[in-house]
């Protein structure tokens, strides 16, 4: 199995290069194999599709810190060269939490975690999305790099500011983010290339971008041209997996024949990403089986 540090200098190397990728969006070890048998070059472990996996919650910041990191341990482990980017939400918390996040996703084997400034979990009151301070965003992105202990672990500032408080002060953060000693820059709420050319302009930092799907910046070589390397196409993986489980349920329940239900796994899938010939060769070289 490569090593955890060959994984992120792995993700390293696409922040580096001068592609354009998007990334597998897997939430358990059976995803994140399926993701790594079909190329993918970087995981990309949410923090909606954690809450969705562990707790069958929305999006609520409901999930606690140890919780997310052990389903991100448990994928770390069973894949052998896919990176895993993971969205670490707020860090839980302050700065002092923050430092703590850094050390429990980056002994867990991820790759790279984001640290966004968003106002989390949802305050009292209208809803409204807002962001923490300039000055404590970068309290809690400097505070997960004194805390980390494997310089090839990336740290990515995270930020949503251009949809919630304007292009003025996306570039001010965008400065200071890059001042900051973080890795790469992640950006939420980018919809124009108008709003991507003004980030991009002032940004020498690789550039990783959520939501680009119905937009006009959905273009691959634009994106790779404007330093973005990695862009998500959202986390439609788990929302199908719940539909072929709900499907299957349901056929069931109706008096399908198990062995007549649609939609079951071919060309040997199960024993591929469960590893079976792995653990029919462990079982003869170590248990005297056959």
């Amino acid at each position: 199995m490569n090593s955890v540090t060959d994984r992120r200098m792995r993700f390293r190397k696409v922040l580096a290069g001068n592609l354009c990728v998007h990334p597998g969006s897997v939430f358990d070890p059976m995803s994140a194999r399926i993701a790594e048998e079909l190329g993918f070059e970087v995981g990309m472990y949410a923090g909606s599709t954690a809450s969705l996996t562990v707790l069958g919650a929305p999006d609520l910041i409901v999930l606690t810190l140890t919780e997310f990191a052990d389903q991100a341990r448990r994928i770390c482990r069973a894949v052998k060269t896919l990176p895993l980017l993971v969205d670490a939400d707020h860090g839980y918390g302050n700065a002092l939490n923050a430092m703590r996040t850094c050390e429990e996703i980056e002994a867990a084997g991820v790759a790279a975690m984001t640290l966004e400034d968003t106002v989390l979990p949802r305050p009292y009151g209208d809803g409204k999305v807002t962001l923490i301070s300039l000055e404590e965003g970068l309290g809690r992105v400097k505070a997960a790099l004194a805390a980390r202990d494997d310089p090839s672990f990336c740290i990515v500032a995270r930020s949503g500011v251009v949809s919630v408080n304007g292009i003025e002060d996306a570039v001010a953060r965008t400065r200071a983010y890059t001042a900051s000693g973080a890795d790469a820059l992640f950006y939420t709420g980018i919809r124009t290339r108008a709003e991507l050319d003004a980030v991009s302009a002032v940004a020498t930092l690789p550039i990783i971008l959520g939501g680009v799907e119905g937009t006009e910046v959905n273009d691959k070589e634009y994106l790779a041209a404007r330093g973005v390397r990695i862009a998500l196409q959202g986390h439609q993986p788990i929302m199908a997996a719940q539909q072929a489980v709900h499907a299957a349920l349901k056929a069931l329940r109706d008096g399908v024949q198990p062995s007549a239900l649609p939609g079951l796994p071919k060309d040997n899938l199960m024993a591929r990403v469960t590893r079976d010939a792995d653990y029919k060769r462990w079982t003869r070289d170590y248990l005297g089986g056959k």
